[in-house]
């Protein structure tokens, strides 16, 4: 296994807003990489100069990994299966879709997945196997 990091936007938005996740940040072991879709999150979401700030340091400091043709055509695979599993609605596949293009990008990159989201993540493994740590 490779000592690639991925951050989910969950993590980095609690630790913009609240400095919740510094000394776990400070002590990891591995390399950090960033995935495109959840920068795109973050844009999405960025409401003050500083949350702006923030993102475009992330963008600066840490590579960028995007999905692959192959993880996009696999995440409409696995949530058309989760909607004949679990029958969500539209609007929880929509925002089940960005996670599983991220887990499925760190996956592709052999990097582990840190994630405050257990309840998403962990549905997503039930369909497909990426190394996930919850914070």
């Amino acid at each position: 296994m490779s000592n690639l990091i991925v951050f989910d936007s969950s993590v980095l938005i609690d630790q913009i807003r609240t400095n919740r996740y510094l000394d776990r940040m400070l002590n990891l072991t591995g390399v950090v990489r960033n995935s495109a879709v959840m920068l795109a999150e973050l844009w999405r979401g960025a409401t003050t100069p500083v949350d702006r700030q923030v993102i475009q340091e992330l963008e600066e400091r840490h590579p960028i990994l995007t999905p692959t043709e192959k993880n996009w055509l696999e995440s409409g695979r696995i949530l058309a299966k989760i909607f004949a599993d679990k029958g969500y609605e539209p609007e929880k596949l929509r925002d089940l879709h960005f996670d599983v293009l991220i887990s499925l990008t760190a996956r592709s990159h052999g990097a582990k997945l840190i994630t405050s989201n257990r309840a998403d993540f962990e549905l997503i493994r039930e369909y497909r196997e990426f190394e996930l740590e919850v914070w």
